[in-house]
Order: C-alpha cells, then structure tokens, then sequence
C-alpha cells in the first residue's frame, strides 16, 4: 500500500506496541483472539491508538466524524434534547467525546433552546482525549469527567461513533463450522490463525448454515454488553434516553452472503484499507455495528426502542432544517460552508444513510416527528 509514511517518533512508537503484542500472543500459547488484538492497538496504554498522542480527527487525523463537519450537528441534538420530557436541569453524559467538539456545540446550542444543562459528565477511555477535551472545553463550567459510568442515570446519554471503537471477535465459515479467527505469529510477523469458535458466539447470525465456504465477519459481544449496562444504568434513574449513532445495518443486511469479507476496516491519514496489521497503533480499527443485535440487547435489559432511523431521517426530524434557517442563501460566505456540511451530513452518497441512529429509552416518549420515521420494524 502507498500511505503516507509516518514520523521517526510514530514508528518507534509503532514498533514498541507490535513487541508489547508479541509478548502478549507468546504469554497466551502463540494465539490471542482478534478482539484482544484489537483492544491492544487501540487501547494498550501509552502505546495504543486511541491512547497515543498523534491527531485522530480532522483534515490532521485519520478521519472526520459529524461533530467535526459542523455544529450544526450538535446544535440539533440540543434541540432533539429540549423536545423530551426529561427532568430539568438536563443530565447529559456522552461516552467517547472525541476532541470535544459535540459537547462544546450542544452546551453553546442549548440556551437557544431553552434547555437548562445540569451536567455534563464525559466518560473518556483514552488519556490523551481527555486532556484534548478539557482544553477545548474550559469555558464550560458544568462539564465533568467520569472514570466509569454511574450506577444509575436520568436524562440523555450521547453516543456517536462509539459502538465501531469496540474490540470485535473474527470468525470464518470451513466445512459448514464457524471458526474463530484469532493473531499468531508467522516468523515473527502476525498472522491470522484459526480455532474452533466457542459456544454462542455464532449466534447471532442470522441462517448462519446458509452461508457459504470461507465466509468471514465480526460478532458484538462487547458492543452487547455496553448496552446492557447502559440499560442498567437508566433503570436505576428517572427517565433517560441513549441515542447511538454509528455506521452499520440491522442484521438481514449486515450478514449477507455477498458481504463475505465482513466490515472489518483501518483507516490511516484519510485512506481506507483492510490490513489490520499494518502500522499497528497508527491506524485506526473498526466493524460497523450490528443494529438488530443491539437493539436485542437493550430489549434484553428493560429498555425499549424508540426508534430506529437513518441520520439523515434523525437531523431532518429533530430540526436540522430549522437551524439552517440562522443563514441566507445570500450571504454565501457563511451560507455555503453550512449547506455543504448538512449535504455530507444527510446524503444518502455521504452519511445521511450510512450512519443509523438507535434510540433506546426509558420512560421517555419521542416527539412526534420523529416517532413517525421510526424503521425499528427493520431490525
């Protein structure tokens, strides 16, 4: 592949995490599960992509997420948040908060809307993007950083691009039984092998024995398990909603014959590939998210599914193009910029049918424009 190469400092660091996995797969027999790859490279401290120092997102970074495209994206979750009956002042606690900049446009956004913010509590695995966080938000006074969820919680809970950060199990069809895919080393490079899968994590796949010969994707245990505890923890409150907004299809889509290679995907500089092995710790990892098993999840733990839409469907239903309304077309300066952000944020070619939103609540109703998109049918 022709990426760009990284500095001297990023191989070292590279090179230091690729020796901390070999001694991790020689401390486990030679074999380690891809998801505990996966949570190595990307979480492994000091050394993993997500606790690393380099820039993930941006025109700097790796990729681009919709809070960074514009604040308008924030600005309309403020106002999807004001159309509740929650309890006031408005709990908000986001996981996974990136560089900051949702938290920062829905707290600017939300005395427009007449919504008084209580907290705002941050749930940060990596280090770096904590300390990236609080800089870009010490203006705000009512923002707060959590070293794990709280036991019980009322009000809303943001997670965007969270669910595809998760480490995710490989598995492989051979002779009609599903195998698990998992990292050895080859002369001391890494290489898939395989195991047989342990019970259960085949599951979830729809007519899994109708796939076909070397039919490869991802299964969620984790991704499952997150929304079990945030259906525990909603439980515990008042009333709460979880909105999850990540790329990925109900299962009839995801697990489709023609889709035999899975999700699985890297992303390094703003170019997508498939090696997971490449420039370990510099790149990131992802799989889409497996909605139906979600939405499984949150059933299995008391929650119920609101709504299930498109983002396109979510922005324009919560008042996205109310918002837009601030700019005229005849001040192309400032109009321009924000139509071509929400183009990328709600085209059906960009993000707008890509991303799906997942609204997960208890005791809590949507308003109604946005319970009549409501496709939780497909799931």
């Amino acid at each position: 592949m022709e990426l760009p190469e990284p500095s001297a400092d990023a191989l070292s660091a590279s090179q230091m995490l690729e020796s901390l996995i070999r001694d991790d797969i020689r401390a486990h027999h030679g074999w380690i599960s891809f998801a505990r790859f996966m949570e190595l490279a990307l979480y492994a401290k000091d050394l993993g992509y997500y606790a690393g120092g380099a820039a993930k997102l941006g025109k700097g970074g790796d990729f681009t997420t919709a809070p960074e495209m514009s604040s308008l994206f924030g600005a309309t979750l403020a106002r999807f948040a004001a159309s509740l009956d929650l309890p006031s002042p408005l709990q908000v606690l986001e996981f996974g908060a990136g560089s900051g900049k949702l938290a920062g446009d829905f707290m600017t956004a939300a005395p427009e809307m007449g919504l008084a913010i209580g907290q705002y509590g941050i749930v940060e695995l990596s280090a770096d993007l904590r300390d990236r966080q609080r800089q870009r938000l010490a203006g705000f006074d009512r923002v707060s950083w959590l070293d794990s969820p709280p036991a019980a919680f009322s009000g809303l809970v943001l997670c965007n691009e969270v669910l595809d950060a998760m480490p995710v199990p490989l598995v492989v069809r051979r002779q009609g039984q599903w195998l698990e895919l998992g990292v050895s080393l080859d002369s001391g490079c890494f290489a898939f092998s395989e195991r047989s899968a342990g019970a259960g994590l085949c599951e979830q796949i729809p007519a899994a024995e109708h796939l076909p010969e070397s039919y490869q994707t991802e299964v969620h245990p984790q991704q499952s398990g997150f929304v079990r505890m945030l259906g525990d923890m909603l439980a515990g409150g008042q009333g709460g909603i979880a909105v999850m907004i990540d790329y990925g299809f109900p299962a009839n889509e995801y697990y489709l014959p023609q889709r035999s290679a899975g999700t699985l995907m890297c992303h390094y500089r703003h170019h997508a590939h498939g090696d997971p092995f490449y420039r370990v710790g510099l790149q990131d990892i992802t799989a889409h998210v497996d909605f139906t098993q979600m939405g499984r999840a949150a059933l299995e733990s008391g929650l119920e599914i609101a709504g299930y839409m498109s983002q396109a469907s979510f922005l324009l239903g919560a008042g996205l193009p109310r918002l837009m309304e601030r700019w005229r077309p005849e001040d192309p300066r400032d109009w321009l910029p924000a139509a071509h952000a929400v183009q990328k944020l709600t085209s059906p070619a960009e993000m707008g049918e890509l991303f799906k939103v997942l609204l997960l609540t208890s005791r809590v109703a949507l308003p109604p424009t946005l319970a009549v998109l409501d496709q939780s049918y497909r799931l």
